[in-house]
């Protein structure tokens, strides 16, 4: 028997059919360093239209987790996209660098007490050396970027940029001094943002305690509730779980519209909401008749008596008094709550604070009966507050209940709300508008909450679900406390009067003048600054304040301090999009749209992509103790960062992200099908120039016409999935297309005739000119994602080693003539052709054929159907691929598939009549005797 292998156009590829991708994807990743590939990206996309991705910076401290490489693997895709697509797409990444974190860590490794310059020298350090190790990670991930210049909060002009920042801020009127309640951590010994709190469960003690009416206001509790008079004492009944804010209580509130009953018991007559009432009395175990009932509001300024001081309070009315717990009266204490601070400050009440930093009760605090509060933390506070209820018969109930309660995000302790003095940025402010102001209208500048509600109006959102959860939050959200009690931090660079502690009158001139210095030498000069330096004469009168900034300002800022910074030419103000993680609608999202509406009256970017947080399999937060995180370095050392990519791209990353190490076995499997896919396209374009060996399109057979069209099809998809950010729609399709559009359909008939025809034939020809086109497609639409692998192949074709799939960009592939008729004659045809193969498949089931090859095909049919596939001639078989077919015009329909009874050729595998009938050639059939001796065949369609 002859061997025909060597006469099959059977070409190779250098391109390897494993990936190996964990050993050399380092490779490719130095090479793009030292070639410096990000920098000629920009040289080539000088003067397009700019798209500018700002990062979300961060924190410098710990390795990096698979949030981290989620958000970053995002992030280069779409700045890959957005060059591909023809933009100047600058990616410059940044990283956050102060905060209580860095200076949690230096105490851990350093002791406490440290001298504060001392402090601030080590943390820095720290954060530069984090900044190393997380920059290593992301670069290992192919996230292409200004690595060697990335923008640093600590660097000293972005930190001046920063106090610049704070000071336009103070001019525009919405930055004030005040006290107020606030988040605060004991252990942090800080005031904290919003969105450095989070919410866990939490035991306490839940009381029910009595506040006497007073006996001068008994008659007028009478009246409000239709009595002549009371037999005896009266009570308005309080629910807390914070005893430890009675010896601040200033009032009890009321909801103005409820209907508060006055049931008689044998503990007094109690004041309590119609609808709790029944559940309370029962928690007492007590019971009694309603003898009255009023309003909230026909209660308001009946005097209380305070349970266990000598003092007085008095009933108000609020709305936010709810219905869900307790009593329907609320304890009221405006220095530890923001609900009874805002109604506080409505009815004029003191802002009574006694407890320290410390989280102790200050010196001075009236002591209880049973004790001392002085010098008690207030949780120690609470079972003597408790103790002293009981004992004057002012605790009707108490017990230990679950519930949430705000903690601080960094030491998972319970925080307590207490009023302090410190820097707001007020969101119901009005500053006077000046003359020149575009929304001057004679009186004041709009709110900053008016600002942000109108910037989210203005903003995009991906998904859309962003928009409601930001407006949301800036409808509710409090004054921003911007004053932290830290050392490492940008500074608020005040001088305050020592007596009246209003600011200097030349603080505008004061903070530039900070801000240079700070440029020249960091925050140190501030730190370090003699007062008389810059005031003179006057320094003896003022003091210079040591609070820094929250954390979250430095990074809500940056667009101030880098997108319009000198420094960054190649950004720019407003950004395109910011995109980070669900969390920060509480954070960066917020903290930049605060600073960018007070400063600029609008938000610093233009559209927001939120994607959801990584769960395991089975869909649980990762936890170390649980045992299911996968550390994101794993995975690139093990399968390649190709994989985590891919991975990425192919979850819709609007909600959760489940990852595990089966989920990663499937994902491989796709690699696979798509590499695989791309060997078999460069393997038969191997000896294919497409500058000398490309027939005109129009001369090109049907099918491969028809591959175009849906190469063109592919390629428009993907392109405006690509701009809406839907990569997982992207990553569908191209598997779609590489398994069955390519593998499932056209390759599979293609292979007959790449093999077999002449290799410089037409039929070839035209089949190896559509792959090369669908080639070029492929590695574009792939890039952005599997950068590395589209780098690989596109170095094999290029003979320029400096070249770069992202180097160029995506072009229109040319459209054949009948573009809209071969679509919608070859989607018929792939009707038909998929009830063949399924009649093949269950021959082969029966065991009656080995292969499709071996059997013919007999078509009954008529109509549409019968002149589609008539049309194909003898070409029809490649289409089903089997070795003969038979068409009959016949009214009913039957499709009947056979075995063949003849010889198979031994070249191309088609089991024909005419094997064995050259004497020199028995083994072939008379189709590849002219193929390899005469003319050739002639195909016009497949």
């Amino acid at each position: 028997m002859a061997d025909y292998r060597k006469t099959l156009n059977l070409t190779d590829t250098p391109f390897p059919m494993r990936g190996d991708l964990a050993r050399r994807e380092p490779q490719w990743v130095a090479e793009w360093q030292e070639s410096g590939l990000y920098e000629r990206i920009r040289e080539v996309s000088r003067g397009r239209p700019r798209f500018v991705l700002h990062d979300g910076p961060p924190y410098a401290n710990g390795d990096i987790h698979i949030g981290h490489a989620v958000n970053k693997i995002l992030k280069d895709i779409i700045v890959r996209a957005r060059t591909l697509a023809g933009f100047d797409a600058p990616y410059v990444p940044g990283w956050d660098c102060h905060g209580l974190p860095i200076e949690h860590q230096i105490e851990k490794l350093h002791g406490k007490h440290l001298p504060a310059d001392r402090v601030r020298a080590l943390c820095r350090a720290f954060a530069g050396e984090q900044i190393e190790r997380q920059k290593r990670d992301f670069i290992r991930l192919g996230v292409l970027g200004a690595w060697q210049q990335p923008y640093l909060t600590m660097e000293f002009k972005t930190e001046a940029d920063e106090i610049r920042a704070l000071g336009r801020i103070l001019d525009q009127g919405y930055l004030y001094q005040g006290l107020k309640p606030v988040n605060w951590c004991l252990d942090c010994g800080s005031a904290l943002a919003e969105a450095e709190v989070e919410y866990e469960d939490k035991s306490s003690l839940a009381i029910d305690v009595a506040f006497e009416v007073h006996p001068n206001h008994a008659a007028r509790l009478a009246r409000a509730c239709g009595l002549t008079h009371l037999r005896g004492p009266a009570f308005a009944v309080i629910w807390t779980t914070t005893p430890w804010t009675l010896p601040a209580n200033e009032a009890v509130c009321a909801h103005p519209d409820f209907v508060y009953d006055l049931i008689e018991t044998g503990k007094g007559a109690l004041l309590l909401a119609r609808e709790l009432a029944p559940a309370c009395l029962q928690r007492y175990g007590l019971s009694g008749p309603v003898i009255g009932s009023a309003s909230g509001a026909a209660l308001e300024h009946l005097l209380l008596r305070h349970p266990f001081q000598a003092r007085d309070v008095a009933l108000i009315c609020g709305r936010h008094v709810t219905l869900e717990a307790g009593t329907g009266l609320v304890h009221t204490a405006p220095a530890h709550g923001t609900d009874d601070y805002l109604i506080g400050k409505l009815y004029g009440l003191p802002m009574n604070n006694p407890v320290a930093d410390d989280g102790r009760f200050v010196a001075g605090t009236p002591p209880l009966g049973n004790g001392e509060l002085s010098g008690r933390s207030v949780w120690e506070a609470n079972p003597l507050v408790v103790d002293e209820l009981a004992g004057s018969g002012r605790l009707l109930h108490s017990e230990s209940i679950r519930h949430s309660y705000p903690h601080c995000w960094r030491h998972k302790t319970p925080i307590i709300f207490r009023a302090t003095t410190q820097w707001f940025i007020g969101m119901e402010h009005r500053p006077p508008a000046p003359p020149s102001s575009p929304t001057h209208t004679g009186d004041e500048e709009p709110t900053l909450r008016w600002r942000a509600e109108r910037a989210v109006d203005e903003t995009q959102f991906f998904p859309s679900w962003g928009r409601a959860r930001l407006e949301a939050m800036m409808r509710t959200r409090p004054d921003w406390c911007v004053s932290r009690q830290r050392n490492w931090g940008v500074p608020l660079p005040f001088f305050l009067h020592r007596e009246s502690g209003a600011l200097h009158p030349r603080t505008a001139e004061l903070i530039e003048a900070v801000a240079q210095r700070v440029e020249r030498a960091g925050i140190e000069a501030w730190f370090a600054l003699d007062p008389a330096e810059l005031l003179g004469s006057e320094a003896a009168h003022y003091r210079k304040m040591s609070d820094t900034l929250d954390v979250w300002f430095d990074s809500g800022s940056t667009h101030s301090s880098v997108l319009r910074g000198s420094h960054r030419d190649e950004l720019a103000y407003p950004a395109d999009l910011y995109l980070e993680g669900s969390d920060q609608h509480r954070g960066w999202f917020q903290s930049s749209l605060l600073i960018g509406c007070a400063i600029d009256g609008r938000a610093p970017y233009n559209a927001l992509l939120t994607h959801g947080f990584v769960v395991d399999g089975k869909g649980l937060k990762m936890s170390k103790s649980k045992g299911n995180v996968i550390a994101p370095q794993k995975i690139a050392d093990t399968l390649g960062a190709e994989i985590l990519r891919l991975w990425v791209a192919a979850t819709d990353y609007s909600g959760e992200l489940s990852i595990s190490d089966e989920i990663l076995k499937r994902v491989v499997e796709s690699y696979r099908r798509i590499r695989n896919t791309l060997r078999f396209l460069l393997a038969n374009t191997a000896d294919f120039d497409p500058t000398q060996d490309m027939p005109a399109i129009g001369q090109w057979l049907e099918i491969d016409r028809y591959a175009l069209a849906m190469t063109r099809q592919l390629q428009a998809q993907c392109e405006a999935d690509y701009e809406r950010f839907e990569f997982h729609r992207v990553m569908q399709a191209l598997q779609t297309f590489c398994s069955e559009d390519l593998g499932g359909f056209y390759l599979d008939i293609l292979k007959d005739r790449l093999y077999t025809t002449a290799a410089a034939s037409h039929a070839r020809r035209s089949a190896q000119g559509a792959l090369w086109h669908i080639l070029q497609c492929l590695l574009k639409l792939m890039a952005p994602v599997l950068c590395f692998t589209a780098e690989e192949i596109w170095q094999l074709q290029s003979t320029d080693r400096r070249d770069s799939v992202m180097l160029h960009t995506w072009q229109p592939l040319p459209a054949p003539a009948d573009e809209a008729e071969l679509v919608d004659k070859w989607r018929r045809l792939r009707g038909y052709r998929a009830e063949v193969m399924r009649a093949l498949e269950e021959l082969r089931i029966a065991g009656r054929i080995g292969s499709s090859l071996q059997a013919e095909v007999r078509i009954h049919c008529a109509g549409e159907k019968y002149d589609t596939l008539a049309a194909l001639g003898d070409d029809l078989r490649f289409v089903l691929i089997c070795s003969q077919t038979a068409l009959v015009h016949d009214s009913r329909e039957e499709l009947v598939c056979a075995p063949l009874p003849h010889a198979k050729c031994e070249r191309c595998w088609h089991v024909r009549a005419d094997v064995g009938r050259h004497a020199e050639h028995p083994g072939l059939c008379g189709r590849c005797l002219d193929n390899l001796f005469g003319a050739g065949e002639e195909r016009a369609f497949a």
